[in-house]
């Protein structure tokens, strides 16, 4: 019976850990820009409303097709009563009851004061308006995205690091419990070396459950279901990376950035909006036709039961009076309007020069903090060697050596996060240049 009880067991503890395992994936930063593309929300909802924007165009170019109108009805007439004014002699007289009518009516506009062609272009930059702000999330969902990617590499460079550290510490364990069987190094310095190796072992634990949520996170954004963790497979750490100065970066930026190209957009926009205010004080003139078919003939006494086709072409000219003392206000607000908009592009303009020589900035100081680090490396790992040398030779203390290895474990990982650093930096300067 007990044996039975110990085979279910395993056999459900090994049911679970299949059913929990996870599979590794690694994934380029082109593939996952790639799937970032068909299965990001934000992306899909903004690429909806180009669609919607796009059939605005097609709704408002068909405002230059004729307005044509058709009534067709049928009706039951009563019989016709003639009086005197004064109410007196009143006759009835016979009407047929079967009355029809059949009325076409066309339009067509032939001048509406820039009023249609500025709906048009109103509709156009509504669709230049909506494809640059999808452009502009897919940046910023890249950028997000990209970040996440970076810090999983920034992570696992810190896991090497730490475990490197693991290792060393082992061994340095391992070394003084000799020393301490030949009674020359106290328990005390078994214990505190035991007591990092704890430190260390409870942080490696952290970065990999910080590399887990990050991967789930990654997952989400890019549609990837099951229980996967992403690995960067290209080393960004590795690369190299463009020295273009400040001048390239901020020519790039104000050709390409999609922030300073919506604040044009909208420049026009308003522009198109005044002129659509102005055209309200223009007369409308248009072309156009009728045929009415209708009987019996009810306007001669006694009606007369025939039908009567009736038409008519022309052309037609209107002009609202009232707009002589309502749209000039309309055409004032729309001009300060446009000076609004040509002032926030101005605001834009300033703010992306600012912004790109803070990041120019930010990525060439990167390569100042890795050159430091990296020395920092340098002397950590020669001050750790001396130390270390002077340890075994009983010239100093355990709390000597903790400090070295601290020195240099900490060295070592802000130089995995300046690799990284320089990375983001560079992709930070692509965004902002609407590049990325």
């Amino acid at each position: 019976m007990l044996k039975r009880q110990l085979l279910a067991t395993v056999f459900a503890v090994a049911l679970s850990v299949a059913g929990t395992a996870q599979t590794t994936r690694q994934l380029t930063i082109s593939e996952m820009f790639g799937l970032l593309e068909h299965a990001n929300r934000s992306i899909r909802a903004s690429q909806t409303s180009v669609e919607v924007a796009r059939e605005g165009v097609k709704s408002a170019r068909s405002q230059r097709l004729p307005d044509i109108n058709a009534r067709l009805s049928a009706s039951f007439i009563g019989n016709a009563l003639l009086m005197d004014r004064d109410f007196s002699e009143v006759h009835g007289l016979h009407s047929p009851h079967l009355g029809n009518q059949f009325v076409v009516d066309a339009q067509q506009t032939i001048y509406a004061g820039g009023a249609i062609d500025a709906g048009v272009r109103l509709s156009e930059l509504g669709l230049e308006k909506a494809e640059l702000a999808t452009d502009l999330t897919r940046q910023q969902q890249r950028l997000l995205v990209l970040g996440q990617y970076l810090d999983l590499e920034k992570l696992a460079h810190r896991e090497r690091v730490l475990q490197s550290n693991i290792e060393l510490t082992e061994r340095l364990i391992a070394h003084i419990e000799e020393r301490h069987q030949q009674g020359v190094a106290l328990k005390n310095d078994i214990t505190r070396y035991e007591l990092q190796m704890e430190t260390l072992r409870l942080n490696l634990t952290k970065l990999r459950n910080q590399r887990a949520v990050i991967s789930h996170q990654l997952c989400n954004a890019l549609g990837i279901e099951g229980d996967v963790a992403l690995e960067p497979a290209d080393d960004v750490s590795a690369m190299t990376f463009s020295q273009d100065g400040e001048a390239h970066w901020q020519q790039s930026a104000a050709v390409n950035s999609l922030q300073l190209r919506l604040a044009t957009v909208d420049e026009r926009l308003s522009g198109q909006q005044e002129r659509l205010a102005r055209s309200a004080m223009l007369p409308k003139v248009a072309l156009v036709a009728s045929n009415d078919f209708n009987g019996p003939i009810t306007f001669e006494l006694p009606p007369i039961n025939k039908n009567l086709n009736v038409w008519y072409v022309g052309v037609g000219v209107s002009y609202p009076l009232s707009s002589l003392f309502k749209s000039n206000k309309r055409v004032r607000q729309a001009q300060l309007e446009t000076r609004q908009a040509t002032e926030r592009k101005a605001v834009a303009q300033e703010l992306l020069n600012n912004q790109m020589q803070a990041a120019w900035v930010a990525y060439q100081q990167s390569y100042v903090e890795l050159e430091t680090q990296q020395k920092s490396v340098e002397l950590a790992r020669e001050n750790y060697e001396v130390v270390n040398n002077r340890y075994l030779n009983q010239l100093a203390l355990i709390t000597d050596m903790l400090d070295a290895s601290s020195m240099r474990l900490d060295a070592e990982l802000a130089e995995a996060d300046a690799r990284i650093n320089i990375a983001y930096a560079y992709y930070k300067m692509k965004f902002i240049a609407g590049e990325l």
